[in-house]
């Protein structure tokens, strides 16, 4: 499953014992730096959005991202119930809008292990929206984990970013996209190569 995440071995190995520690806290076992609230950072098409699908899979997945289990699957789907994946509807997040999510947030999971907030485009929360989520970030409910994307720390309100563990993902290498587009898509070795090449390290530009 994780194969998709392509050139960002770092964070993957990062994301997948982060996922480890949370199957074990959820035995009220306190593990030092385990963290709720997660900040997943990188240029366009180096995978944001997916390392955050895969994360949120492989926290609800008993197995730890097995891919292939109805948690998995419905998570990639996107139909899990007990994962939220938010996206600003105008240029910038608004306070009721945020406030809203927060009260999503307090809601214990029906069907998962986790109740998890994917907020897409974290850098266009207002100063305003920012306060109104800060709360929920620095002391998330018993069974809620946040996941907030970005392209940089840099872009995200600081007091935001200072309540979040950082993952930062890079541009993935021409080659290892072109791989994927050959074993993934079945498109043609040349094509590939030419299409990898061409994205400078978008993979969803690639593909198209």
């Amino acid at each position: 499953m994780w194969e998709e995440l392509i050139g960002q071995e770092f964070s993957v190995k990062a994301l997948k014992q982060a996922s480890l520690d949370a199957k074990e806290s959820i035995s009220n076992k306190v593990l030092p730096g385990f963290s709720q609230s997660w900040l997943i950072t990188g240029p366009p098409g180096s995978g944001r959005s997916t390392a955050a699908r895969l994360f949120a899979a492989t926290l609800q997945c008993e197995e730890n991202g097995c891919g292939k289990c109805v948690s998995c699957i419905s998570v990639n789907r996107g139909t899990h119930p007990d994962v939220h994946v938010i996206t600003p509807q105008g240029l910038s997040y608004g306070v009721s809008d945020t406030r809203n999510l927060v009260r999503e947030s307090s809601m214990m999971p029906s069907l998962g292990q986790w109740n998890i907030i994917i907020l897409e485009d974290a850098d266009r929360l207002t100063t305003e929206a920012g306060n109104a989520l800060l709360k929920a970030i620095e002391e998330p409910g018993r069974l809620t984990m946040w996941i907030l994307c970005a392209p940089s720390s840099k872009d995200v309100l600081i007091t935001i970013k200072s309540r979040c563990r950082i993952i930062s993902l890079r541009t993935p290498p021409a080659e290892e996209i072109a791989e994927l587009l050959i074993t993934r898509d079945k498109i043609d070795k040349a094509t590939a190569y030419f299409a990898a090449h061409a994205s400078l390290g978008h993979v969803g530009r690639a593909k198209l």
